[in-house]
């Protein structure tokens, strides 16, 4: 009998020849290099380059008992959140059990390691890991689980097999360079959520099991959820290649706390190391923070008490109320990044510094109070272990409670600076005379040197310039100075448009010039440090953009094109340290009002009322209104021609399938399927939600995006349609619908455009040449990520597109009234195939078909438009899903190949129907 032998984690491999390098469950032998059969998500062209020439025998021979603890650590930090392990299911329970499925591809480790690399259902590829890092996990899950509970998919390795590998001369990049997060300059300052911890702090304990998964005890951890983290030392390479900072709370108005060290971050985020339901920490010695409390005290009441929103686990969440105190805004001045903010009348400008003694670092808050008040000004500083000293008039060091304080009198306007230093430390008189005086930062509010003004010049490139629409590419400079990664996450034109503003989640935003030529467009930053922007609009020639913690509007002060100042134009957000609560797109209404939708908590129950909704900031920046909840993943809003809104929405836990919303504001207290939402309806059965416009099966889009109208005579038939823009697959699908009985309802069928390069996150028509511009990325799950982000134009170029415009199904057929004339002898009962089945919504993550059926077509006709398709079907009833399939001819003998899947509420009835 065969065996393979484990020693310390090693792989000790027998001399016996393996029979049949895999055996299925079923007893027959299976190739493990015949993939043809498998749908990966990738294709072999989208791989890497050096994924052509793995040694991947080296690398399995090589495992040991030092690459098993690698593949634990992955394991247990990326991988368990989705599968789980014995003890209890992931917070995807479709996804593979090691320990007791059957394998779908194969359980061999380089089987496994296609499923890694390329990516398979609904497992995304892991693009970020290096092939020893996956080689790593492999061996954790065939050592822990499948060798020792799932015998039957246990594959015995051999020379035979390691030989039959492909050959290959590397074994790939070391992990740490791969860390392009950690490489890119960021600014001076970067807006995120932080945790607060020394480098003695104990490992997270985060629950990543169970549905839902249950809330942390997080009371002793220190958050600054809407932090600005600056740097205080000056020099290249931006905030990352820093060795002080200080973090400046936004929502409470609190300077959170000062450390040093040879790193900033520990990068743990979905957006910059790629791993899910983890927040980034500080790393290093943390020589001072200050408690969650607000870090002013009540203008009026001359308190601390923290009155904010309080959620379900007790913590507090929001901003300070207006009356107490909000930020105005950020200026950024050569170096220097001036915090400016309201508490109460007073109008403060703050800027965080750094000066030593004795070698001893010393964190210096430099703050000028503009005005004069009549009201309380009391700023908290520090614990009483901390050491803190003043300088300057009208400011007044006290402590009580164990606490430090500093008094501001508001007859005149005051400058004055605040040393703060670890215990310990000696601030003595002569040190503080000595030291320099308050600066005057007043000028630091007009504009300081231009800090961006490389150009970057990239080619336009065209790869699809046949059939209905020409593709082309506007290449991104992702070689620049800042190793910037460009992951693309919103565009919009300004009047002239030929020049457009494009934002990436990194917390750039990019000025593009010469947009409608077809040889060169250049590229400049004007802006950076922002909190995963995922939406960006031109209003009146100023720049907006949605970010994580609030909705910003970009200045430039002194005219050289370069943002200055950055304007909290609203900060409502309620933002925790849940990785998935994104602010997703950026509309505006003509009235002025702007839009965003804010996702809930991936497989958590929510915390705050913003998780999971659609949310309208006021057009004076003062208010923000909940309109609809109960959204899970809402990537993108569309205003709608006649003021209601479509909000697309991803698979998951209550989610069967992804969907394409329809909000009505008019409808009031419309719920829309989360019940892990803030406050759901005790009614969690399908009448309880509003419906979807349609549902979306993963084959057609894996991640819906935003949807854009067509509004642009240049597209001929397909002006004023509805366009998805795929995320998940980077396509552009077409969503035919209509009103039936007061319900929208409708589906989508792929255009012949080829797939882009990148996921597609945001799309605009630009006015001038009627093209559609899309951006997109590639940062968490898509098929698509040749590139981390692209750019790319569309336009229809007059030929057929043979894109059914309309659907209408009555109990007895199926009109599809189609943009061009057909063939009529192409029209054939079996060129036709209709189908049908229904999705389970549940608790569960995702659903899978049910009831299928495919229904038996009667007769078939072209009514004398040559355009409308008339099926006869028997037993035509509403369904979730109903796909159409055709294989049919254009009016040129022209193949016509293509499927439309579509949601059905309610047949038609009567010609009272509204059809877009």
């Amino acid at each position: 009998m065969y065996k393979t032998i484990w020693v310390r984690g090693r792989m000790l491999l027998t001399s016996t020849l393996l029979v049949g390098i895999l055996v299925g469950l079923n007893g027959c032998k299976r190739n493990t290099k015949d993939y043809s059969h498998i749908s990966f998500t990738l294709s072999e062209d989208q791989l890497k380059e050096y994924e052509y020439d793995i040694d991947h025998k080296g690398i399995i021979s090589g495992l040991n008992s030092e690459s098993i603890q690698v593949g634990e650590k992955i394991y247990k930090s990326n991988c368990i959140t989705c599968h789980g392990d014995m003890e209890a299911d992931g917070s995807i329970p479709t996804s593979l059990k090691f320990w007791s499925q059957e394998f779908k591809v194969g359980s061999d480790p380089y089987s496994m390691y296609q499923v890694v690399t390329r990516g398979f259902q609904t497992m995304p590829p892991q693009v970020l890991m290096t092939p020893k890092e996956k080689y790593s996990v492999i061996q954790y899950i065939q050592n822990n689980f499948i060798e020792k509970h799932n015998r039957e998919q246990f594959v015995r390795i051999d020379d035979t097999y390691l030989n039959s590998l492909p050959k290959g001369s590397t074994q790939g990049p070391e992990s740490d360079n791969n860390q392009a997060w950690a490489s890119m300059d960021y600014g001076d300052f970067l807006i995120n959520t932080y945790e607060l911890a020394d480098s003695t702090a104990s490992e997270r304990n985060i629950n990543n099991r169970h549905n839902p998964i249950p809330d942390e005890d997080l009371s002793n951890s220190n958050f600054a959820y809407k932090g600005i983290a600056i740097r205080l030392d000056r020099g290249e390479g931006g905030i990352a290649e820093g060795k002080y900072w200080m973090i400046f709370d936004h929502d409470l108005l609190r300077v959170a706390g000062g450390w040093s060290g040879d790193g900033f971050i520990d990068w743990e985020n979905i957006l910059f190391n790629g791993k899910h339901n983890i927040y980034p920490r500080t790393v290093g010695k943390l020589h001072f923070s200050n408690p969650i409390l607000p870090g002013v005290a009540h203008p009026q009441s001359n308190t601390f008490d923290d009155p904010r929103f309080t959620a379900r686990d007790n913590r507090k969440f929001g901003p300070l109320p207006k009356d107490w105190g909000r930020l105005k805004g950020i200026y950024h001045h050569n170096d220097d990044v001036v915090i400016s903010y309201f508490v109460g009348d007073a109008q403060i400008l703050e800027l965080l510094g750094l000066e030593f003694v004795d070698g001893q670092p010393v964190f210096v808050r430099n703050i000028h109070v503009t005005n004069t008040f009549d009201h309380n000004l009391k700023l908290h500083i520090a614990p009483k272990n901390i050491t803190v000293a003043v300088k300057g008039e009208g400011a007044e060091l006290q402590t009580l409670n164990g606490q430090h304080y500093v008094e501001v009198d508001g007859n005149q306007f005051r400058k004055f600076k605040i040393y703060i230093a670890q215990q310990g430390t000696i601030l003595d008189k002569q040190w503080v005379n000595d030291s320099p005086s308050p600066q005057e930062l007043l000028e630091l509010t007009k504009g300081g040197k231009t800090r961006y003004p490389e150009v970057y010049p990239t080619k336009v490139a065209t790869f699809q310039d046949h059939g209905a629409f020409e593709t082309q590419k506007i290449t991104a400079p992702v070689t620049n100075k800042w190793n910037s990664r460009l992951q693309l996450s919103g565009i919009d034109f300004f009047k002239d448009s030929s020049k457009a503003v494009v934002c990436s989640v990194g917390g750039d935003v990019w000025l593009l010039e010469d947009l409608l030529s077809n040889d060169t467009v250049t590229w400049r930053r004007i802006a950076s440090g922002l909190f995963q922007p995922l939406g960006i609009k031109v209003v009146d020639e100023e720049v907006f953009v949605i970010c994580r913690d609030q909705l910003v509007k970009l200045v430039d002060l002194n005219g050289d094109g370069e943002t200055d100042y950055y304007a909290s134009f609203n900060n409502d957000h309620q933002v925790t340290e849940h990785y998935h609560e994104f602010a997703m797109g950026l509309q505006i209404d003509p009235e002025g009002n702007f839009y965003y939708a804010k996702s809930g908590r991936h497989a958590r129950e929510a915390l705050v009322p913003q998780h999971g909704t659609l949310l309208k900031v006021s057009r004076d920046g003062t208010s923000t209104e909940i309109l609809a909840n109960g959204l899970r993943a809402a990537n993108g809003v569309c205003i709608n021609p006649d003021g209601s809104f479509m909000v697309t929405d991803q698979e998951g836990h209550w989610n069967p399938m992804n969907r394409i919303n329809w909000i009505d504001i008019n409808k009031k207290d419309g719920f829309y399927g989360n019940m892990y939402g803030y406050n759901p309806p005790k009614d969690s059965t399908d009448a309880g939600m509003v419906p979807p416009l349609a549902w979306v099966d993963k084959k057609l889009d894996r991640s819906p995006s935003e949807l854009v109208w067509i509004d642009s005579e240049k597209w001929g038939p397909l002006n004023g349609s509805l366009l998805n823009l795929s995320y998940g697959y980077g396509t552009v699908l077409l969503v035919p619908h209509s009103k039936v009985n007061g319900q929208l309802q409708g589906g989508l069928v792929q255009l012949p455009i080829v797939p882009f390069e990148t996921g597609v996150m945001r799309g605009r028509f630009n006015p001038s040449d009627g093209k559609l511009y899309a951006c997109g990325m590639a940062a968490w799950g898509t098929q698509q990520s040749v590139l981390p982000g692209g750019l790319y134009r569309v336009g229809y170029t007059g030929e057929p597109v043979y894109a059914p415009l309309d659907v209408m199904i009555t109990d007895k057929s199926i009109m599809l009234k189609f943009s061009d004339e057909l063939n009529k002898t192409s029209i054939k009962k079996d060129n036709f195939e209709v189908k049908t089945w229904e999705l389970i919504r549940s608790r569960k993550y995702g659903s899978e078909h049910y009831n299928e059926k495919s229904l038996r077509i009667t007769d078939v006709r072209l009514r004398s438009d040559n355009k409308t398709i008339v099926l006869d079907v028997n037993d035509l009833e509403p369904v979730w899903q109903i796909e159409i399939s055709y294989n049919i001819q254009g009016a040129s003998n022209e193949k016509v190949e293509n499927k439309i899947q579509y949601t059905l509420h309610h047949l038609v009835t009567t010609t009272d129907v509204t059809s877009k």
